[in-house]
């Protein structure tokens, strides 16, 4: 007897080629006794009643093969399957009407709750998966939905980085206003220096407590495999936001020494107003009265004396 396997192409996706060859194969079993039909080649076949035995001969042969490598039809069904799951799972995922939402509106702003909503979505779509291949075998299952999370984690990666961005801005914006309070309110420099690097302190903490508010729940279980990229765009945005915080803090420290130099030398032109008046006054009064009764040289000379005195106080109080 011989034996003859015949694949078929499948019949939803390529119809037409899977008619064609069932034709084909009827017009053999219509004409099994020519050349080419079923029964036309009739050298070398085994009697019907052979057959179990030349069967086990052959799967014999098949098991003592170490060099074939046949996975049971278990394996091979939940391969196929669970690939197929996760594919599907992950196409809706893309087209999730929430998940666009988000993206959406982070391009204008942070979104809130935005590691919770997002915790929720992915959550929801490894349930699906999980509904859908839980009869088939666990560990080609588990591996799938390994790969499946991994690749949804991609997907909605740029929008974790957008959120930390927006984080950034706010932190930056909120220590700005803050800076400009403690430049107007402060009074020496130590508690000047002091003060701003509270407020520097409390923008780093601003920025960290929305990153743990933004944290997606799968991405810890990554954290140490091919998703550490996560933890380096956090780190990324957040030695940007360091360096822009130091630029800040030199800014407004050399901003407030200069507004302190400035209030010194008012203060000393001030004093001169004060105690160099009296004497300006002295001066121009004694002049005047030494001019009454003079020649114009002796008056001229008294004049240039009270100019130098001026000019003495000047460059003494400035």
């Amino acid at each position: 007897m011989k034996v003859e396997i015949t694949a078929l192409p499948n019949y939803e996706y390529q119809k037409d080629e899977f008619k064609a060859k069932v034709d084909r194969l009827r017009q053999r079993f219509f004409n099994s006794i020519s050349p080419g039909g079923l029964a036309g080649d009739r050298k070398d076949v085994q009697p019907a009643s052979e057959f179990s035995l030349r069967a086990e001969q052959i799967w014999k042969t098949i098991k003592e093969n170490k060099d074939l490598d046949l996975p049971a039809m278990e394996v091979m069904v939940a391969t196929f399957r669970c690939d197929q799951i996760a594919k599907e799972t992950l196409s809706r995922l893309s087209s999730d009407k929430t998940w666009l939402a988000m993206g959406e509106a982070l391009k204008s702003g942070p979104v809130s709750e935005f590691g919770e909503k997002l915790s929720s979505i992915l959550e929801n779509y490894l349930c699906q998966y999980d509904m859908e291949a839980i009869n088939y075998k666990e560990s080609i299952r588990n591996e799938n939905r390994r790969k499946l999370e991994a690749k949804a984690l991609r997907v909605v990666r740029p929008a974790y980085v957008a959120m930390l961005q927006h984080l950034r801005s706010i932190a930056l914006k909120s220590l700005q206003s803050g800076l400009e309070t403690t430049v107007r309110k402060a009074s020496g420099m130590r508690k000047f220096e002091a003060a701003v690097d509270s407020c520097c302190q409390s923008g780093m903490r601003k920025f960290e407590q929305g990153c743990e508010d933004a944290t997606i729940r799968q991405v810890n279980d990554w954290v140490h495999l091919e998703e550490n990229d996560w933890v380096q765009s956090k780190e990324n945005v957040r030695e940007s936001l360091r360096r822009d915080i130091e630029t800040l803090k030199s800014e407004k420290k050399a901003e407030y020494k200069k507004t302190q130099k400035e209030l010194i030398k008012a203060r000393k032109i001030k004093k001169y107003v004060s105690e160099g008046s009296g004497l300006l006054v002295g001066t121009v009064v004694g002049t005047s009265l030494f001019a009454v009764g003079c020649d114009h040289d002796t008056v001229t000379g008294g004049a240039l004396a009270a100019k130098t005195t001026t000019k003495l106080l000047i460059h003494k109080y400035m």
